[in-house]
């Protein structure tokens, strides 16, 4: 294991404290810091140390592709990292947002790459970008749809006669839903601005005041966005540190506030459905997205050995762990698949495994070659190690 040297992003979106604090650094920032980029991506890779300099691991993976990442990583995913590890640090709402799966990515990318009139791309890559979010920090999020039945009486409640046809068509017995999502998506630009208006002024009962309440924070920020709408179709979570969220291709999401680590596919394919001045494309995302019912879009953590626990999702792309040690728990053995992430939230932990040992503090992180072996981890503190997940 060696020290790995992450990517912030500055989305306007961060907060001024989360990873300053995280890193030791003054707070508040300068300005927004949102995510913590741990991975290969091209658009903003990490870098290892080698002779005092800087050197990008995108570089290191390409100039040794098979002691990195593994024959077996590279006769499934080729000569690339699979998986990104992120902090993300939202003080403000993210955009409503889907990712395609394996095959819609790779023939829409075929397809967008070989138009050339095409003005504007939803495919950037052939992959598909499953994500998965671990809170560190209470986390409130939007994912996935909710009955339509109670979608359709939340929307009545709110007593705006303009949405009678949206709460018809979640009240039909079948098809109602994607019928629901594309009229809203699809609300004529005149009137956009005066029904979300309606709908954040409207006062509801007690039973209805968290969303009414979500409705007027998010009206406040995108006035006129129908995206304040279709975020009433979903679900509210609230998520306890540990708890975690499984974001599947075809999920309509949308992170709110709080501080998680993120395990997700290294792709940058993102198809919005509001809450952003970015481009919607309302036909293709309504093809991509699956309009399923997620009655319970939380994941708990399973317990794997002492200290160590870890979130189970059905992709190969990635696995991620979380290990606390203390008095009691002093070490823990684990035996990630492929090249492994190791990222240090709290306390001081030592990683190492066959290539050499690192010592880590807060907001530190080191990479291990995939012909590591097993990775032990000892010290007092929490730690998250991202691996290639089970064929």
């Amino acid at each position: 294991m060696e020290p790995l040297y992450g990517r912030i992003r500055d989305y306007a979106w961060g907060s001024r404290t989360v990873l300053a604090q995280l890193q030791g650094r003054p707070v508040p920032s300068e300005g927004p810091e949102a995510e913590l980029w741990l991975g290969a991506h091209p658009g903003d890779p990490s870098t290892l140390h080698r002779g005092g300099a800087p050197l990008s691991l995108l570089d290191a993976l390409a100039e040794d592709p098979g002691r990195w990442l593994g024959a077996d990583v590279v006769d499934r995913f080729g000569q690339r990292l699979p998986f990104l590890l992120k902090v993300l640090a939202p003080e403000a709402p993210l955009s409503l947002q889907a990712h395609p799966d394996a095959e819609q990515a790779r023939a829409g990318y075929a397809a967008e790459t070989t138009d050339p009139e095409l003005t504007h791309r939803n495919y950037v890559d052939p992959y598909h970008k499953p994500e998965m979010l671990v809170a560190v920090s209470p986390f409130r999020a939007l994912c996935g749809f909710r009955d339509p039945v109670e979608s359709a009486e939340l929307l009545e409640a709110f007593g705006v006669p303009a949405l009678a046809p949206v709460v018809g068509a979640l009240r039909a017995a079948s098809g109602g839903l994607p019928e629901a999502v594309r009229t809203l998506l699809s609300w004529p630009e005149p009137e956009r601005a005066g029904l979300v208006a309606a709908v954040a002024a409207a006062q509801v009962g007690e039973r209805f005041a968290p969303a009414a309440e979500l409705a007027r924070d998010l009206a406040r920020r995108y006035p006129g966005d129908p995206g304040v709408l279709v975020a009433l179709l979903l679900n509210h979570v609230s998520l306890a540190p540990g708890e975690a969220i499984w974001m599947p291709a075809g999920n309509l999401h949308a992170y709110l506030h709080g501080a998680g680590v993120e395990i997700l596919a290294a792709s940058d394919n993102v198809l919005r459905g509001g809450l952003t001045p970015k481009h919607v494309d309302v036909r293709e995302l309504l093809r991509v997205l699956r309009f399923e019912v997620l009655a319970d879009p939380v994941v708990s953590p399973v317990p794997v050995a002492p200290g160590v626990v870890t979130w189970p999702v059905p992709v190969d792309d990635f696995a991620l762990h979380g290990v606390r040690l203390d008095r009691r728990v002093g070490s823990a053995r684990l035996a990630p698949r492929g090249p492994r992430i190791a990222l240090c939230l709290a306390g001081e932990v030592s990683v190492a495994d066959g290539a050499g040992s690192t010592l880590l503090g807060p907001g530190e992180a080191a990479i291990g070659r995939a012909d590591g072996g097993q990775l032990t981890v000892s010290g007092d503190g929490e730690l998250y190690v991202a691996s290639v997940g089970p064929a």
